[in-house]
């Protein structure tokens, strides 16, 4: 009959220097490399943020619950372990995501990397302890010196004739350069994607619960945010706006009957970054049934251009429609 190990001989085990799964070890420097990738200063705008994050969605977290789930040699084979990471990895990261859009965190980079690395340490973490409680012959282990060895033999057979081997340095030399040509192609946009984001979020940054219904005197909080990707930075010119708008049915068009600037603020942003400001208003005329805001890239209209031909004028616009009641 198989003895059961100790678990506290079990954990210790697990976790020996000694001992450590080479491929779980991949896994953790991995993860580490791709944090720092996406945090550091001036790495996270190399195009190693992209190789290294791509693997952190689309296959570590798969291949850390697989892991963890079958830790025996005898319990799967390497193409199936390969082919579940992947499609367990596309299971696993749109649920996490789901879950963080019920929290008040919602859907954004630093929750997003948290989780997923929370996620895959806490998954390679059981693995190791469940491996560490198998005996040695049934742990599962990926051997890296005979991949290496296998892939040396594949491409360089010691009896193939010097053709064979001239045509296996190019078919290498092929399949280099269409993975380099592919990273390049994915981490350099082309240069005439240029475009700015311009949204505004609810009072918990989500795209809800904007303050669309308000007594006079009462406060509306919302955020703005501007994300710049024109490969430039750029001093971008914000203006909200009071309106009062009017809809004729003959002409089908709407019409400013009134407008009134609430602020007009500068944001500097550098290329490739967001900002979110915090932003209040308060409307004091039940008139009012629309607030307006209009960005501006380029050198801001005169005050003599108003109504729709400042808001045709601006580079983005949004609006929220309004309900404002008299009193509180």
């Amino acid at each position: 009959m198989e003895q059961t190990k100790d678990p506290v001989e079990t954990l210790i085990e697990a976790f020996a220097p000694h001992k450590f799964p080479p491929d779980l070890l991949a896994c953790y420097l991995w993860l580490a490399c791709t944090v720092l990738s996406i945090y550091l200063p001036v790495v996270n705008e190399t195009f190693l943020r992209v190789i290294l994050g791509v693997p952190l969605i689309l296959f570590l977290p798969g291949y850390a619950l697989i892991a963890a789930l079958f830790p025996k040699r005898s319990d799967l084979d390497g193409i199936e372990r390969i082919a579940l990471s992947f499609g367990l990895s596309i299971a696993v990261v749109p649920l996490i995501g789901l879950a963080l859009n019920y929290t008040p965190w919602g859907i954004r980079l630093d929750p997003i990397v948290i989780c997923l690395s929370l996620f895959t340490v806490a998954m390679c973490l059981a693995a190791q302890y469940r491996r560490a409680a198998l005996p040695p012959n049934e742990q599962f282990t990926v051997p890296f010196a005979g991949i290496r060895a296998g892939i040396i033999q594949e491409f360089f057979p010691k009896d193939a004739p010097r053709t064979d081997r001239i045509l296996s340095i190019i078919l290498l030399i092929a399949i280099i350069a269409a993975v380099a040509t592919t990273v390049f192609v994915i981490v350099v946009p082309k240069e005439g994607e240029k475009f700015t984001e311009f949204f505004i979020l609810g009072e918990k940054q989500k795209a809800a619960d904007y303050p669309t219904r308000l007594a006079t005197g009462q406060t509306g909080s919302l955020f703005i945010g501007i994300g710049n990707h024109e490969y430039r930075p750029v001093n971008y010119t914000v203006e909200t706006w009071l309106m009062t708008m009017t809809f004729n049915e003959k002409t089908n068009t709407s019409s400013v009957q009134a407008m009134d600037l609430l602020d007009r603020f500068t944001v500097p942003i550098a290329h490739n970054e967001t900002v979110i400001t915090p932003y209040h208003f308060t409307a004091q005329k039940a008139s009012y049934n629309r607030i307006e805001f209009l960005l501006f890239a380029d050198p801001v209209p005169g005050a003599g251009v108003t109504g729709m031909d400042r808001i045709n004028a601006s580079y983005r616009d949004l609006h929220l429609w309004l309900t404002i009641r008299s009193g509180r």
